[in-house]
């Protein structure tokens, strides 16, 4: 009953829209933890303390349910239909990371994962299961090598050789005890692409990441003003950096995303950033319905913005930021007045 159990849910979730598919028990990672509690002693999660909270659950997935007796874990590609480091060749518009040019995909994979879930609990009545996408203690790369999909590479993200690095993970805990897979191995070899094309050298060392130096981090989880010195290596990122992703070789045999909402939306993709510095709450809110970029605020995201055109080197962008160098929020004025500064020494 598990081995047929095992196939039909897999096929299930294929149907459903997953790339792929894989099972480990709870107990699957036991390096974890050390692993974890390494990173946040070294202070490398920055201003992301909910990264410290909960580090029982986190650093072990038994105890964060200890019913549960399998984890499936689940990939959704969102390969793009275009090389994002063009985006950096366009000094007056935004980079914005591929993943936020769709619809928020907490949305579009939770949905999916409870269909499948349904699923499973219709063929295994009696049974629980608890999903998750992102937003819970849960160590999702870790399980997803855990269970096959792929292996942690060099830059920290999951890749598989059959998938690329363009994936979204989701986990489905529950009381169903499945047959495991074999757990993924590392196949970066000597490759140190992600690494060296880092714009602020944010990995210490191979696998390793200081998410203090990350662009992602610094635009979409750092609150104050971002530290002078990567300013200017930030370019035109304003929210999100994809430069580690794309740059990885085992992309060629990436898996093409197959759902819409999750595809580049009109105006998501390089858009102007005169534009984006006129946006007030209202605005920006409305803009950005349905996105995870809305989840950071106007403050922060023009912040950004302002950022990047201070790095363009347009002189005519001057008149957008000038605008804000009395903003009511004191980080974006000080981003505007930085970004006058630079565009006048240009």
């Amino acid at each position: 009953m598990t081995g047929s159990l095992k196939s039909d849910l897999t096929r299930e979730a294929l149907e459903a829209g997953f790339a792929k598919v894989g099972i480990c028990r709870p107990d699957a990672i036991p390096e974890a933890a050390g692993r974890l509690r390494a990173f946040l002693d070294a202070g490398c999660h920055g201003e992301m303390g909910w990264m410290a909270e909960r580090t029982h659950w986190r650093g072990d997935p038994a105890a964060l349910w200890p019913e549960a007796r399998s984890v499936v874990m689940l990939a959704e590609a969102y390969t793009p239909d275009h090389d994002p480091l063009e985006d950096l060749d366009h000094p007056d518009r935004a980079a914005i990371s591929v993943y936020a040019q769709g619809r928020d995909y907490h949305d579009v994979v939770k949905k999916r994962l409870k269909r499948v879930g349904r699923w499973l609990l219709e063929r295994a009545p009696g049974h629980g299961i608890k999903v998750f996408v992102d937003t819970a203690p849960v160590m999702e790369k870790p399980l997803a090598q855990a269970a096959g999909l792929g292996w942690q590479g060099k830059h920290t993200n999951l890749l598989g050789r059959d998938l690329g690095n363009w994936v979204f993970l989701g986990a489905i805990f529950t009381t169903v005890e499945l047959e495991p897979d074999p757990p993924a191995a590392e196949s970066c070899g000597s490759c140190r692409r992600c690494l060296d094309i880092c714009p602020t050298d944010a990995f210490p060392a191979p696998f390793q990441l200081d998410a203090r130096r990350c662009i992602s981090y610094l635009t979409i989880e750092h609150s104050g003003p971002v530290p002078e010195d990567l300013r200017a290596r930030m370019g035109n990122r304003i929210y999100g950096c994809d430069d580690c992703l794309a740059v990885c070789p085992w992309n060629k045999f990436a898996v093409r995303g197959r759902d819409m909402r999750l595809a580049t939306q009109p105006g998501r993709r390089l858009p102007e950033l005169a534009e984006l510095a006129a946006l007030d709450d209202a605005a920006f809110r409305a803009r950005f319905s349905g996105s995870p970029v809305k989840r950071i605020g106007r403050d922060r995201f023009v912040r950004n913005v302002a950022y990047a055109i201070g790095n363009s080197g347009v002189p005519r962008l001057s008149q957008a930021v000038a605008p804000l160098h009395d903003d009511p929020s004191p980080v974006v004025a000080d981003a505007a007045r930085w970004a006058s500064l630079r565009l006048r020494k240009d």
